[in-house]
This record gives structure tokens, C-alpha cells and sequence, in this order.
């Protein structure tokens, strides 16, 4: 059932913006400068601002909250409450990072016991600087992967690698080590640069179709650099554009001489965990914690392996040999930062985008804030101790964290618990790992690239509701696919930029018309009764002005119109040099006819505004003309530009209306712009905007104030088959009631 409306009215003057300035004073505000805001973020404002207030124990107080997230929530720790659960839940993830630990640090092409130490170092670091509480800090597949192709170029499986010093007398495990350490340290130092110059903004530029096609390619990246494993065979990595489908052509080579026992285990491995995983997702609100079936099959992976000696039966590849405890700290090597910059950039956004995206929504849910330059900070400061500890890039994996989260994990503390399980991996158990075969790793990495891969079912939504957003799906992951990870956000960037300057530069245009009896203007081909009077046009644009856009607003404003007003313009010059001529020789007789003092020959500008001081004479242009002369008649008196949706104008854009202004003066149309920004109208006040023929007195409040002062310059306009009626206060039309006549205080 319909409520019914509750009664509107308002007795006000009509308002252009000049009178209303008048009645209203405006308060001048100083707007900051860039380089106001660059003194705010820069670290000697910073140290001003500590030294001037090293004595105000509030200020040092909420620096360090800030700085150190830990202080405020281990005082709010509910022992009673969250100590069990983030038990159960520091366990069970500390179990799935070891796992997971091994399996993608072969996606880094580095020997699996190093993953270890990403899924141990960058936790401690987070655990007292994170401000999420859920999320389960170390590697990720993406980040993994991005961090091999790295590795393999510069310490290629074949060829020559790169001529770094610091590589003399290492092996090749130990050079690969190398790179993937100081770039996962150079990704840490971008991090944390972005963090303290306050750029977590950043994270915006990369929406979330971006980010789901990215993710998507990269699942089959992965997908694609575990067959190797799955099947057992020895091939090269490849890196590059096309390397995707050099690896395939190589493994299609190959798949003869795969092994079969590698084949056999990781397809009942795939099954099984597959199987496991969806019976915990269905009965997850009767099971307590998910069943921990990797960790299970891992276990019996290991024994079966160990006892059915598959190394030496069959040729199984295993992990081998695990060093007990920790390597020493390693400083980073210059050179490799020289030639790894350019990947270390999309990695450190890329961390960062994943680790907040997902940071976030788990905040939601629990309700709490989380702080996007403290993130990076965060971030940026795990993975350069990591690195520093021979870690590579560190991040979040959704699964992980997931299973941090559901198995009752409240605060960081279940991370410091898990890093503990990996470190006692580490340091006392690790080699009951060495006889787990990799093809056991790499199918557990291929059976949690599910969520990754179903993102491809986002397609045919995006086709049907976002043209533009699934243009930016499918080239980010057809660039991502085949040019490679290091140039899928670039790809990804330039698409969501071309989708941007679509949508902006052909944006819904549309002419406006009255609710009947009404304030309320809305689009006249969505309602059928509106007050649409004769000679007057109500233009809306729905986007900025800019450059790209404005001779598309020019072009659909002329097309609303039904006239082009420069060409109007000078068909009437041409008709009044005709004119003037013909009075001049005598042909065309007309009373008290003055000397025509200019020169025939010197031609007025068809551009310019009309000359009529030497015509005795009014024209109408509309009405038939002498000598045959013909010229566009044009039925609108008044245009009213619809600016609410105008944000911001550029020079170009400026430039650019005024002359359509311009253009449609000359041809005696009244133009009216309203709802305009008081920014615009500062910007257009400061780029000399107004001259003698375009006034600040065509400036209205809103487009109801404008209308009213158009039907009180132009009683015609109400022009129809009835003279109109008025009734309490309204106009009424063929089409119902117009707007309310203006009410004089």
C-alpha cells in the first residue's frame, strides 16, 4: 500500500547565483596547496611535530598506538573468551603454512624448505605492527609465482645467468636464494616508503575486476607450472610474454615420459582433498573446526612414501634433505635491486592489494577498522626482516586465513602461534618431510587454486550488466596470460584507464522536462506527464568536462537542439551582407534608410556576433526573407545547462563552452547554466571566463529558479492548442500543471 505523500512547500525568490550572493555572504575559505600537502607528509614535518610535542603525553601516546597496533588490542584480550580459540586456530594454520610453505616456495623455483622461513619471520613482524586480526601472513601463489619468474630469469635452468658479483662461489640454489631475497627486500622498502609518505591510497587504482582477472591468470599460471610436478617431468622455466604457452608446447612434448606413480598420487590426492573440501564447506556449521585433510594426507603421503621407498621404485621427486634451524642474516645485494625494480613495484602493490582486500573483509565482519598506510607499513617492514632472514615476499592467502578465522582465531596471537608450529617444524621435525613427494606439494596447490579459477563465472555477469568492467576482466587476464605477471597490472591499468575515459568521454546526455506541479525536472522520455514548454531546452550532462569529452557535449547539445548555432550564425551574417547590399544598390526599398558606411569589400567575420546598427530595420529570422534568402529558423529562445553533475572543467573543456556559449548568444538563445559547483564557478571566475557577452547573471541556484525566470522573460513559451489556466497557485497545460509561479516574499 502506497503512503501518501507528505505536503512540500517553499516560499523563496527566485535565486541567481549573483543575488543570492548578495543576500548570502560567503565565508572565504584558504584551500590547501599541493605543497601544502606535501609539508604535512614529509619526515621533516614529521620531526617537527615530534619535537614540539615530545612533551604531550597524549600525542607521544597515540603516536605509538599508531605505530604499534599491539597496544591497543592486547589490552582489551579476553583471556577467558579468545585464548582457547586462538589456540586451536594458531595450530591448525600453523599445520596448513608449513603445507602450503613448501608447496608455493616451488612456485618460486627455490628449494621448499625456504618457505618455511616465509611463513616464520614476516609473522613475527606483522604480529606486533598488523592491524588486522585475522589475516594469516606469508606466502601467496601469486606472489610466489611472480617472485620465480624473476628468479629463472636472472638464474635461468639453462644458459648464462646474470652477471651479478655477489653470485661468485654460490651454487645455483644459493643464487636463486639471492635474488629472491633482495627483491622480496626491495618490495619491502617500496612498501614502506608508501606506508610512511601516507599511499595506501593506492590500493584504489586496482578495483576489484581488475584484481579478479589478475588472479584468475595467475591461477592458471600456477595451474600450468605444477603439471611439472603432477607429471613428473623435467621441464624448463620459461619466463616472459608467451611463456605460458612455450611451457605447455614443452609438456605436450613430454607427456609421454611421464611418471606414472607422480600421476597416479596426485590425482587421487586432487580427488580426495577436493571431496574433503566440499563436505567442510557444506557441514561447516555442524563441524567445529574444518578436517584437517592436507595435513592428513601429507602425513600418509610422507609414510607411504618413506615406506614403499618411492625414490628408489619409482623415481619419485621428493623434498630431500631439510637443514635443522635457520640460516644466518644476508645483506642484500645492490645489483640485483638494479635489475629486479621493475618487478619489485607491481609486487609490493600487489601484496599490499591482496593482503588489504582480504584484511578488510574480515574487519567487516568482526566489526573493526583497519588502516591501509599502517598495512604497508606493516607489509613493508615483514617482508624486508624476512628477506633479510632469506624469506621471499610475504602476503596473505585467503584459504590460509580462512582457516585461521574459522577455526577460532580472534587476534594476531593464533599468527604467533602458527609461526611457533613452524618453527618447531623448522627446528626439531622437519626431516619427517624430506621423503614427501613434490607431486603431493603440487597437487595441494592445484586443489586451492579452485577459488581463483571459479572468478572465470564473473564473465558472463560482467558481459550482461558492465559492458566496460568486463573489457577490463578480459584484458587484464589475456595480458596477464600471455605477456606474463610482471605486465598484467600495467595491462590491467591501461584498461580500467580506457574504460574510465569511455565512460566519460560518451557519457548519457539527455533533455530535461518538468514534473507537472512540481520542483522536480527529470529526463522527458521516462514520463509522460511533464511540462515541456515551446522554445525552451533543458540540457544535462551526467560527467566532468574535460578535453576528451567536450566536443561530444558540444555535438549532442547542437543534436538536442536541432540547429547547429554556428552555422545559423553565419547563414544570418550572409544574409545580412546580402541585405545591406541590396539597400545600398536601391533593389530593396525601405523608408528612412541609412548610408551603409562600411566598405564593400571589407567583409565582416561570419563568426562574429550580428551587426545590425546600419539596418533601419528589425530581422526576423524566422519569418520569410527578401531575394529568395534562406536561413535555419531556430524555435528555441532559452537553454538551460544542467551542471549538477559537472564536477570539475579543465582548460580545454573551459574553453570549449564558452565558445558554444558564445555561439548560441549570437543567435539571440538565452543560455542559463545551474546547479554548478561553487569550485567550477570559482575555477571559471579565476581562467577569465567572463566577458561582455557571457555574465555571471546566467547563473542560477537550481534548475527550478531557472525555469521560473525564463517563463517570467518569456510569457510565450506557454504556446498550445488551449491558453493555459491558473489554478491554485500552477500552471496548467495540455500536459498537466507546469511549475509553481514564483511567490514574491
Amino acid at each position: 500500500m502506497r503512503r501518501p505523500a507528505h505536503p512540500y512547500s517553499v516560499n523563496r525568490p527566485v535565486y541567481s547565483e549573483d543575488s543570492f550572493s548578495e543576500e548570502h555572504q560567503n565565508i572565504c575559505r584558504k584551500h590547501k596547496t599541493l605543497q601544502d600537502h606535501v609539508k604535512n607528509i614529509s619526515p621533516f614535518h614529521f620531526a617537527k611535530c615530534l619535537c614540539t610535542n615530545v612533551c604531550d603525553a597524549t600525542r607521544v601516546k597515540r603516536v605509538a598506538c599508531s605505530l604499534l597496533p599491539i597496544i591497543q588490542w592486547v589490552r582489551l584480550y579476553n583471556v577467558k573468551k579468545w585464548l582457547v580459540g586462538d589456540l586451536v586456530s594458531g595450530v591448525s594454520t600453523g599445520l596448513v603454512s608449513v603445507l602450503q610453505g613448501l608447496a608455493y616456495c616451488l612456485l618460486a623455483s627455490l628449494p621448499p624448505w625456504y618457505g618455511l622461513y616465509t611463513a616464520f619471520f614476516p609473522v613475527i613482524i606483522y604480529f606486533f605492527l598488523g592491524t588486522s586480526r585475522h589475516i594469516s601472513v606469508g606466502a601467496f601463489p601469486v606472489l610466489s609465482l611472480m617472485v620465480g619468474s624473476v628468479v629463472t630469469r636472472l638464474v635461468p635452468d639453462e644458459g648464462p645467468i646474470a652477471n651479478i658479483t655477489g653470485f661468485e662461489g654460490l651454487t645455483k640454489d644459493e643464487q636463486r636464494v639471492m635474488v629472491a631475497a633482495s627483491v622480496t627486500f626491495l618490495m619491502g622498502i617500496i612498501q614502506l616508503a608508501f606506508g610512511l609518505v601516507q599511499a595506501g591510497f593506492i590500493v584504489t587504482y586496482l578495483s576489484d575486476v581488475l584484481i579478479s582477472g589478475y588472479t584468475t591468470a595467475a591461477a592458471i599460471h600456477i595451474l600450468v607450472s605444477q603439471l611439472k610436478f603432477v607429471l613428473g617431468l623435467n621441464i624448463k622455466n620459461y619466463t616472459g610474454p608467451l611463456a605460458l604457452i612455450y611451457t605447455l608446447e614443452e609438456i605436450f612434448a613430454q607427456i609421454e615420459n611421464s611418471n606414472i606413480a607422480s600421476l597416479v598420487m596426485s590425482a587421487i590426492i586432487i580427488v580426495v582433498v577436493f571431496i574433503v573440501k566440499e563436505l567442510n564447506e557444506r557441514f561447516k556449521a555442524k563441524l567445529p573446526v574444518p578436517l584437517p585433510i592436507e595435513v592428513a594426507i601429507t602425513v600418509i603421503a610422507c609414510g607411504v612414501s618413506y615406506a614403499c621407498k618411492f625414490v628408489e621404485k619409482y623415481d619419485v621427486d621428493v623434498v630431500g634433505k631439510i637443514p635443522v634451524g635457520y640460516e644466518p642474516p644476508m645483506a642484500p645485494s645492490v645489483e640485483i635491486f638494479k635489475l629486479t625494480v621493475m618487478d619489485a613495484f607491481p609486487m609490493a602493490i600487489v601484496a599490499f592489494a591482496v593482503a588489504y582486500s582480504v584484511a578488510k573483509v574480515y574487519a567487516i565482519k568482526h566489526e573493526y577498522t583497519i588502516d591501509g598506510n599502517q598495512e604497508l607499513i606493516a607489509f613493508g617492514v615483514s617482508n624486508i626482516f624476512g628477506a633479510t632472514f632469506r624469506s621471499f615476499a610475504a602476503s596473505t592467502a585467503l584459504s590460509r586465513t580462512a582457516v585461521q578465522e574459522s577455526t577460532g582465531g580472534k587476534t594476531q596471537v593464533a599468527g604467533l602461534l602458527s609461526a611457533i608450529i613452524v618453527m618447531i617444524v623448522t627446528i626439531s621435525i622437519g626431516f619427517l618431510l624430506e621423503p614427501l613427494p613434490k607431486a603431493v606439494l603440487g597437487a595441494i596447490v592445484i586443489i586451492n587454486l579452485k577459488g581463483m579459477l571459479m572468478q572465470m563465472r564473473v564473465v558472463g555477469f560482467l558481459w550482461k550488466k558492465d559492458r566496460p568492467d568486463c573489457m577490463v576482466w578480459l584484458m587484464t587476464f589475456g595480458g596477464s596470460l600471455l605477456l606474463g605477471m610482471d605486465l598484467g597490472i600495467p595491462v590491467g591499468l591501461a584498461a580500467e584507464l580506457l574504460a574510465l575515459v569511455f565512460r566519460t568521454q560518451f557519457p548519457r546526455c539527455s533533455l530535461l522536462a518538468n514534473i507537472s506541479g512540481t520542483d522536480i525536472y527529470r529526463d522527458c522520455k521516462d514520463y509522460r506527464n511533464i511540462f515541456a514548454p515551446s522554445g525552451v531546452k533543458i540540457f544535462r550532462i551526467s560527467t566532468p568536462i574535460y578535453f576528451a569529452n567536450v566536443e561530444f557535449f558540444r555535438n549532442k547539445l547542437n543534436e538536442y537542439l536541432g540547429f547547429n548555432p554556428l552555422r545559423v550564425l553565419r547563414k544570418r551574417n550572409k544574409a545580412l551582407q546580402k541585405i545591406k547590399k541590396l539597400l545600398k544598390s536601391g533593389e530593396l526599398q525601405i523608408t528612412e534608410v541609412s548610408h551603409d558606411s562600411d566598405d564593400e569589400g571589407n567583409t565582416e567575420d561570419l563568426d562574429q556576433p550580428s551587426d545590425y546598427k546600419d539596418l533601419p530595420l528589425q530581422v526576423n529570422w524566422n519569418a520569410e526573407l527578401p531575394a529568395n534568402m534562406r536561413v535555419p529558423k531556430v524555435d528555441v529562445h532559452s537553454v538551460i545547462l544542467d551542471f549538477a553533475a559537472v564536477s570539475f572543467l579543465d582548460i580545454s573543456a573551459i574553453k570549449g563552452l564558452k565558445s558554444a556559449l558564445k555561439e548560441l548568444i549570437r543567435v539571440e538563445v538565452d543560455v542559463y547554466i545551474v546547479a554548478c559547483d561553487r569550485y567550477v564557478l570559482e575555477k571559471l571566475h579565476s581562467c577569465s571566463f567572463f566577458d561582455d557577452e557571457i555574465k555571471t547573471s546566467m547563473f542560477f541556484l537550481s534548475l527550478h529558479d531557472a525555469m521560473l525566470h525564463v517563463m517570467e522573460n518569456h510569457p510565450i513559451i506557454l504556446d498550445f492548442s488551449k491558453p493555459p489556466v491558473t489554478k491554485d497557485g500552477l500552471l496548467h497545460g495540455p500536459t498537466g500543471p507546469g511549475p509553481r509561479s514564483p511567490r514574491r516574499p
